[in-house]
């Protein structure tokens, strides 16, 4: 059995002990220690914290490729400017007046109808400018006599039909086409540089005195004269006899 000496002894041992380990343990913190660590709101009018650094690698926004649009299917072309926009070409002038051709076509002239009163064609031969400038005719073949690819084309083997269409169409007025140009010509009948839609009365009763009512109504299917028609270069070459548009 323990004496109270001894109990004594231990307990004072004991509490020397504990003592020691409390001061060498580190001091408690204190409450008014402890920092506020919510973060400011707008109200306290504090800058916000930065944020937490991400894992993921920021996007900067210029970095970001911009995708152009898409052209359209259908491309449609640009208006042209209305200054571009060559304005319809006026109708060719209607000369009855022959003294308002040169001296050269009117010579000429007078010597195709000359030649048609005979009632031989072989007349106009001397008159086409046989060479390289021959006068051009209808459906004429390659190396064949002018007179003969007209006499081929008459209504009769004598080519009388071919002559009276000549003075027919050289009684009318006429026009002067290509003005100004190596192409200038001059040209009967009138008809073959005015639109069969612009003709006045007057001028519809001189076109059915070289061809048919039936004709007529052929040709303004198409809008255009058709029939026959001499040309005459301003140096008074007999240029064409031609037929068709």
């Amino acid at each position: 059995m323990i004496s109270s000496r001894v109990r004594l002894l231990r307990l004072t041992s004991a509490l020397t002990l504990m003592l020691a380990s409390l001061m060498a343990a580190p001091s408690a913190v204190a409450l008014s220690d402890i920092k506020d660590v919510t973060p400011p709101t707008a109200e306290d009018g504090a800058t916000p914290s930065e944020p937490l650094p991400s894992d993921e690698p920021e996007i900067l926004e210029d970095s970001i490729p911009v995708i152009p649009d898409p052209d359209p299917l259908i491309k449609q072309d640009e208006p042209e400017e209305l200054d571009s926009v060559e304005p319809p070409s006026p109708p060719a002038e209607v000369i009855y007046d022959i003294e308002k051709a040169p001296e050269p076509v009117r010579r000429m002239r007078q010597r195709i109808m000359e030649a048609a009163a005979t009632g031989d064609i072989s007349k106009l031969k001397p008159l086409m400018n046989p060479g390289p400038d021959q006068t051009v005719v209808p459906v004429q073949e390659p190396e064949q006599d002018p007179i003969e690819a007209l006499k081929a084309i008459s209504g009769d083997s004598e080519g009388m039909e071919i002559l009276a269409i000549l003075l027919d169409i050289l009684s009318t007025g006429f026009v002067q086409i290509d003005k100004g140009t190596p192409d200038e010509t001059y040209v009967w009948p009138y008809f073959a540089g005015k639109s069969l839609g612009l003709l006045t009365p007057q001028e519809k009763v001189e076109l059915l005195r070289i061809v048919t009512a039936g004709d007529v109504a052929g040709m303004q299917e198409y809008g255009n004269y058709n029939f026959f028609r001499v040309g005459i270069t301003p140096d008074g070459r007999w240029k064409f006899l031609s037929v068709g548009d």
